[in-house]
C-alpha cells in the first residue's frame, strides 16, 4: 500500500514545528526517525494530514550534563546513544537497554524522542525512563514543562503530552555512583518485541538497599512501574533480602496480557523468575567485586 496523501512541512526551529502542530491540532504528525510512523503511513494505519519534519531543527539532537542529570534532545539517535561516554557513565541502563532496541540498521536513525513519544507498551527506552525516574521536557507554543514520567503514560499508546505539544528531550536523574543497573528481556528473536522486559536500578549503601526503581515493558497495557517492591525494598539488607517474595510483590503490580505470542500467565511466571534470577545473580557480583 501506499501512505495517503498528507502536507509536508519541514520545521527549521522548535517555534515553528509546534505552531504547525497547533494550526493543525489532532491532524500533524511528527517526523523524525520515522522507523515505525513510516510503516504506518504506509499500510494507512496512520492518516495525518500533515507531516512536520523536524530533523533539520539545531539544538535537537545531543547529550550534554545539567544539574545533576544527563539530558538527551528528542531527535538523539538510537546508535548514538549506544556508544555515547556520558549515557555510559551517568545512565548505563539505558546504554544497556539500547541494545535491545531494534536492529543496528533502525537504530541509526530512530530517536529516543519517537520511542517515547510513541509509548510503545513494549518497548525498551519507555520502561527504562519510568525505572530510572526520568522528566520528559514538553515544548508548547506557549511554554516549555517539565513532565514526571510517573504521571506521562496515561494508557496504551496515549501520553500526557497536549496536542500542540513535542518532546524536545529527556532528561534522567544521577543515581549514585555503585548502582545495581539490570536491563533483560525475553522475546522470540533480536529485535523483536519483547514478551517479558525488565529495568532496574538499585542503590546499595552500607549493604542496604537506599534507592529502587523498578520498570516493566512488555506486561501491560502501558510500561509498568512496581512501587509497591521499589517501597519494600528501601531498608531492606541486600545480603538476606527475601527476594523472591520481592518478586512476588513486582509482578502483583503488572498487568500483562495474553495474545497470540504468550499468555498473561506465562508472562508473569517468567517475569517473577527473572527478576528473581537476575537481581539475585546482580547483587552477588557486586558483593565479589
Amino acid at each position: 500500500m501506499k501512505a495517503a496523501p498528507f502536507d509536508y512541512v519541514v520545521a527549521d526551529s522548535v517555534e515553528g514545528a509546534v505552531e504547525a502542530l497547533a494550526d493543525h491540532a489532532g491532524d500533524a504528525a511528527l517526523l523524525a526517525g520515522g522507523q515505525t510512523l513510516v510503516p504506518l503511513l504506509a499500510l494507512r494505519m496512520a492518516m495525518p494530514g500533515v507531516l512536520i519534519d523536524i530533523n533539520r531543527i539545531d539544538g535537537l539532537a545531543g547529550i550534554a550534563r545539567s544539574g545533576g542529570a544527563t539530558r538527551i534532545g528528542a531527535t538523539t539517535r538510537q546508535n548514538t546513544i549506544l556508544h555515547d561516554p556520558l549515557v555510559a557513565r551517568h545512565v548505563p541502563a539505558l546504554a544497556r537497554a539500547t541494545g535491545f532496541v531494534g536492529h543496528h540498521q533502525t537504530r541509526n536513525r530512530g530517536t529516543i524522542g519517537g520511542s517515547l513519544g510513541l509509548a510503545e507498551p513494549a518497548a525498551e527506552y519507555p520502561a527504562t525512563a519510568l525505572a530510572l525516574g526520568a522528566r520528559i521536557e514538553a515544548r508548547s507554543p506557549s511554554a516549555t514543562r517539565e513532565i514526571a514520567i510517573e504521571d506521562y503514560f496515561l494508557g496504551p499508546y496515549t501520553t500526557a503530552l497536549d496536542m500542540d505539544e513535542m518532546i524536545t528531550a529527556a532528561i534522567f536523574p544521577d543515581w549514585p555512583e555503585d548502582t545495581i543497573h539490570i536491563v533483560h528481556e525475553v522475546a522470540r528473536r533480536p529485535g523483536d518485541f519483547a514478551l517479558v522486559g525488565l529495568v532496574a536500578a538499585f542503590a546499595v549503601e552500607g549493604g542496604v538497599f537506599t534507592r529502587a526503581g523498578i520498570g516493566w515493558f512488555g506486561m501491560g497495557p502501558t510500561p509498568m512501574k512496581s512501587a509497591r517492591a521499589e517501597a519494600a525494598l528501601i531498608g531492606q539488607p541486600a545480603a538476606t533480602v527475601d527476594l523472591a517474595g520481592i518478586a512476588r510483590l513486582a509482578i502483583e503490580d503488572t498487568d500483562p496480557m495474553s495474545d497470540i505470542h504468550a499468555d498473561a500467565a506465562y508472562r508473569r511466571t517468567v517475569g517473577a523468575r527473572i527478576f528473581e534470577r537476575i537481581v539475585g545473580d546482580a547483587i552477588g557480583q557486586r558483593k565479589a567485586a
